[in-house]
């Protein structure tokens, strides 16, 4: 509790250079940023122009949960165009069962909104292609991709946050098993670090490799936690799931309290991604535990973001703290993420 006050002090005082919450009306802003994130879809693909595969499917949940906030902000039309002409290639398009992992749990939140069993069933089919990339090379967990030449920690948190997700969903045992299963391992694993941030992967040697604390691995785990908490009627993953977000805020963001990745220029297609998710998994976080500090983060992340990395089409870049140089679907959809957090939890 001592650190978590520490956490709490260092955030009020990094969020007095904020003009306030009522300035801000995150709903109204991740409405235009939704439908500006439309400009980079193309109908005649199911995917966005400019990105690769997996950052397509977290476009898609995106505009999935901006719906699920505004349900007058309709994306439905966009969400079948998607999947049928992407229907027969969820488990044979990428090499990598992380992709698999980020169109399952897309699909999952099709699901939420819809009731359509097929976004379901889709989801599943992706799982059982996952699980066959559990090993024993390391006493667990899945590898990273079908070749077998990683472990790392994003293939591991989205196999357990699918599972999860789908025990949540379905109440079937299986997925409860394998989440538990899953968590058992990465708990064990070396993956979490003594100050409870999370490294990238293991080495040839099954021991952390130090490499780099990534957002998306901080984010991840805790939407996986806290679906795992609900699937199991057990409230000790979210103490878990807290340690790791205070970590990662501690960690991670400037003296303003504004997130970024150690490395976001000039870091490769996927980094641009990274920060949103985390926010989106934080919000999930913040909705099961209340915690004001979490929320403090949110709307500090959402203010800089439209106050500082938008242009005049409410495009938004990829450093939150500005200043604005260019958009494309990947940072785009990953800073909407951070404002759609952001009104997700306004008023609560």
């Amino acid at each position: 509790m001592a650190r978590l006050s520490n956490y709490l002090l260092t955030l009020v005082g990094a969020f007095a250079f904020s003009q306030g919450t009522n300035a801000y009306d995150y709903l109204s802003h991740a409405r235009s940023s939704s439908d500006a994130l439309m400009q980079w879809y193309n109908q005649g693909t199911g995917v966005f122009n400019g990105i690769g595969w997996w950052n397509s499917a977290e476009c898609i949940t995106a505009l999935a949960d901006m719906q699920g906030l505004d349900p007058t902000h309709n994306f439905n039309d966009t969400l079948q165009n998607t999947f049928e002409i992407n229907k027969n290639v969820w488990t044979t398009k990428s090499d990598f069962y992380d992709d698999e992992g980020w169109w399952a749990l897309a699909w999952i939140k099709a699901y939420d909104l819809t009731n359509d069993q097929k976004y379901l069933g889709a989801a599943e089919q992706l799982f059982d292609d996952m699980a066959k990339g559990w090993t024993t090379n390391c006493n667990g967990g899945i590898w990273w991709d079908k070749d077998k030449t990683y472990v790392n920690a994003i293939a591991n948190e989205l196999f357990l946050s699918v599972a999860a997700h789908l025990a949540h969903r379905t109440w079937d045992i299986k997925y409860l098993n394998w989440a538990v299963k899953e968590w058992q391992w990465f708990e064990q694993s070396g993956l979490i670090s003594k100050n409870d941030t999370i490294n990238d992967g293991l080495d040839g040697g099954c021991k952390n490799n130090g490499y780099t604390v990534w957002t998306y691995n901080q984010g991840v785990i805790l939407g996986a936690l806290v679906e795992l908490s609900k699937a199991s009627f057990d409230d000790s993953y979210l103490v878990n799931a807290r340690d790791i977000a205070w970590a990662a805020i501690e960690t991670l963001t400037d003296s303003h309290g504004v997130l970024h990745d150690s490395c976001e220029k000039g870091c490769g297609g996927d980094v641009s991604q990274f920060k949103g998710i985390f926010t989106r998994n934080v919000a999930q976080l913040y909705t099961a535990t209340s915690d004001p500090g979490l929320k403090q983060f949110l709307e500090t992340n959402a203010q800089s973001v439209w106050k500082n990395d938008r242009d005049s089409q409410n495009r938004l870049g990829l450093s939150w703290s500005g200043p604005y140089a260019t958009a494309d679907a990947s940072t785009h959809s990953s800073a909407l993420m951070a404002l759609i957090a952001a009104a997700s939890v306004q008023g609560s």
